[in-house]
């Protein structure tokens, strides 16, 4: 027991201190965004913020009339939703069909699914933007779909592994009350896997919200921007960085994401290990 004890405390120091590397960038942009612009280039990160060098709320300000700020974060909120929205109605559908058809060909589209996890961006990131550019997927409207193929190899693994836990003696009632099978995955089998739904949800989100890559390839950038790809417009002359307003930026970037993963955490937890136990 002693023993146990101390292999304890030492795992709790070790994850207190790993916590902190994690925490500590956004500790300090956050208090970057609060210094006058002079203070950030001239001192380091770890100054605190006091009365000489603090620029109040004016990088805020800054920010949101720079660049078209909000114009970049409506872009980057009906990107986000319409992508999760959508890779999480067609993928739980799919991972459903695949798990009860239970034939050659849903084996096949599933193992398919599972490979394109592994698939490096890098690979079809040329041809991708020229296809893009040449279907008109180049809008924020549209780039939802490219999303939506990217992100299925996780969303039907994990929804998959979900629906293999469900028993199916629950939807063969629905069928014998008069449930068509559109009924029954959404007044049945949807409400079941509320816990994946959301942890799924959670993550999509993240990528979508911060992805930078994609939508830079993608977009008409004339016309269209997200938030990642405004943060590096934040540049005055002569490659001058404004780093008050860009911290300013990322600050207002980072806290719906991250209000949304703690009010929601546990549900990651719970909707992984229910994908898991069958997987």
């Amino acid at each position: 027991m002693k023993r146990e004890k101390i292999i304890n405390r030492v795992l709790a120091v070790f994850f207190t201190i790993l916590s902190l590397a994690w925490i500590y960038p956004m500790v300090m942009i956050l208090m970057n965004s609060f210094k006058q612009e002079t203070t950030i280039t001239t001192s380091t990160a770890f100054d605190l913020v006091t009365s000489e060098n603090s620029a109040g709320f004016a990088n805020y300000i800054a920010a949101l009339e720079k660049q078209g700020f909000l114009a970049a974060f409506g872009y980057s909120l009906v990107i986000t939703v319409t992508s999760v929205v959508l890779i999480l109605v067609c993928c739980s559908m799919c991972a459903w069909f695949i798990v009860r058809v239970k034939d050659r060909m849903s084996n096949i589209l599933y193992y398919l699914f599972v490979f394109s996890m592994v698939v490096p961006f890098q690979m079809l990131m040329f041809t991708l933007s020229n296809m893009a550019n040449t279907l008109g997927f180049n809008t924020p409207f549209n780039i939802c779909f490219i999303y939506l193929g990217f992100g299925a190899g996780l969303a039907v693994f994990m929804f998959a592994g979900f629906v293999k836990t469900i028993p199916l003696e629950i939807e063969e009632a629905a069928t014998i009350d008069g449930c068509n099978p559109l009924q029954t995955f959404f007044h049945v089998v949807l409400p079941i896997m509320k816990p994946t739904y959301i942890s799924v949800g959670i993550l999509e989100t993240m990528w979508v919200w911060n992805d930078y890559l994609l939508p830079y390839l993608v977009l008409d950038r004339t016309k269209y921007q997200t938030i990642p790809i405004l943060i590096q417009y934040f540049r005055g002359g002569y490659g001058h960085v404004e780093m008050g307003p860009m911290f300013a930026c990322i600050m207002m970037v980072i806290i719906p994401i991250v209000i949304m993963y703690l009010l929601c955490q546990r549900y990651i937890i719970n909707g992984v290990i229910s994908g898991a136990v069958k997987g």
